[in-house]
């Protein structure tokens, strides 16, 4: 029992004397992660917009040869009585 409370006292204080050091060589490494990670998913989202739009657009042309197609057969029914 007295030795494990040793060894948490001895691993906390080593832990207390390499914070200084490695906490700006943590936010060092992990700040360019994060940007690259936010760049990766604003770069995801421009994408999956240009996807909708390219999909809405075809969408559209698939309504608007629908309505042609039928204005057109109204148009022949009604010149061919």
């Amino acid at each position: 029992m007295l030795q494990n409370n040793v060894e948490k006292i001895v691993a906390g204080l080593a832990l207390a004397v390499a914070a200084p050091v490695l906490l700006p060589v943590a936010k060092n490494v992990i700040q360019p992660l994060a940007v690259l990670g936010m760049k990766g998913a604003g770069n995801l989202i421009d994408r999956a917009k240009y996807a909708v739009q390219i999909a809405k657009e075809e969408v559209e042309d698939i309504i608007a040869e629908a309505q042609f197609e039928r204005m057109k057969r109204q148009i022949d029914r009604e010149i061919l009585g």
